[in-house]
């Protein structure tokens, strides 16, 4: 792995190390409190603050899981490194798709 992408991997994971923490205690809160998915869904609706939150969260989760998905690929399979780059690349842009649309979802809906 070059050093770009271990810095960059290194960053993401003490990103989402508060991210994670906020997300879970907010889980307890909702359980704990009895809420029902539209309570939360009432909640969150138009919010830019959860919008920002989750998105941040949709991004570093993406950028962490993808070089962590190149590094399996590069070192177990028989890919050269570039396309596993390549791959991990697409594996990525569909992480940041289909967790950006969920965040849409649910602050949007």
């Amino acid at each position: 792995m070059s050093i770009r992408l271990y810095i960059w991997q290194r960053l993401t994971a003490a990103l989402l190390a508060p991210l994670i923490f906020v997300h879970i205690a907010v889980i307890f809160y909702a359980m704990r409190r009895g809420l029902t998915a539209a309570d939360i869904l009432s909640r969150t609706h138009g919010s830019v603050v959860w919008a920002a939150f989750y998105g941040t969260f949709v991004l570093a989760a993406a950028i962490h899981g993808s070089i962590g998905v190149r590094n399996v690929l590069a070192e177990w399979s028989p890919l050269s490194g570039r396309a596993a780059g390549i791959a991990a690349a697409i594996f990525g842009a569909m992480l940041v798709a289909l967790g950006l649309r969920a965040v849409a979802a649910v602050v949007l809906l």
